[in-house]
């Protein structure tokens, strides 16, 4: 049976630091809600057999847009509290087979560069556990103390920026996610980590940051129009 390539997004959040009357997602970037950048960047890649969208059964938004993906795209309204809880609930409803690759991608990173993709299904494909693109700390890492004061310098040997897509085996996944209300679990690498297994750093993009304040929004914008989704960053 053909192993499968299952992009699984989370995109059930309310995206409060952004502000707005919209969840991030759905706000307007270069003309379109920051979700479509998203999935356009993903659907530009073929070995991604199923595009699956996980939004909050309440919403009201998502069917309000066209989006990239075609007969690809797959919508489950199975969203849950928090973004370990969408993941599993995701995980659940696609109903995938053991084998089969979960790329978990956050809806809000929307440059993500198609190179980046890439080296991340080759590095990968015969992985025994699986990985995530990261980035190496470059800046100095300053631990705060009291009264917003520093305590310390923190080392940055070794130290790495979790991006997304993070990827691992659909049971692997579902597994590691069985307690998904566990607030030591802040990615799915993080999860896995819980099992005793070390995921692959495999190096990320810069220009994959998650828009997460409103500042965000004109820088992701700039990237976009000089680097349309599809291109090579």
């Amino acid at each position: 049976m053909k192993v499968r390539h299952i992009a699984l997004i989370p995109a059930a959040g309310a995206g409060s630091r952004m502000g707005g009357s919209l969840p991030k997602q759905y706000q307007l970037l270069a003309g379109q809600p920051v979700l479509w950048h998203t999935l356009a960047v993903l659907a530009a890649e073929p070995r991604l057999d199923i595009l699956a969208v996980v939004v909050h059964p309440d919403d009201v938004w998502f069917d309000q847009f066209w989006w990239p993906g075609g007969d690809r795209l797959l919508v489950l309204r199975a969203g849950g509290a928090s973004r370990a809880e969408s993941v599993r609930n995701g995980l659940f409803a696609l109903a995938a087979e053991d084998r089969d690759w979960i790329l978990v991608h956050d809806a809000a990173r929307c440059c993500l560069p198609r190179d980046a993709l890439a080296r991340l299904l080759d590095t990968l494909a015969g992985d025994p556990i699986g990985g995530l693109l990261a980035l190496p700390v470059a800046d100095t890492v300053k631990k705060e103390g009291e009264g917003g004061r520093i305590a310390s310098t923190v080392p940055r040997d070794g130290l790495w920026l979790a991006q997304t897509p993070q990827m691992f085996r659909a049971a692997l996944l579902t597994e590691a996610l069985s307690d998904a209300c566990d607030v030591s679990i802040t990615d799915e690498a993080s999860a896995i980590e819980q099992l005793g297994l070390a995921p692959r750093l495999v190096q990320g993009d810069a220009f994959n940051f998650k828009v997460t304040w409103p500042h965000d929004l004109a820088l992701a914008e700039r990237v976009l129009l000089c680097h349309p989704q599809g291109e090579t960053v």
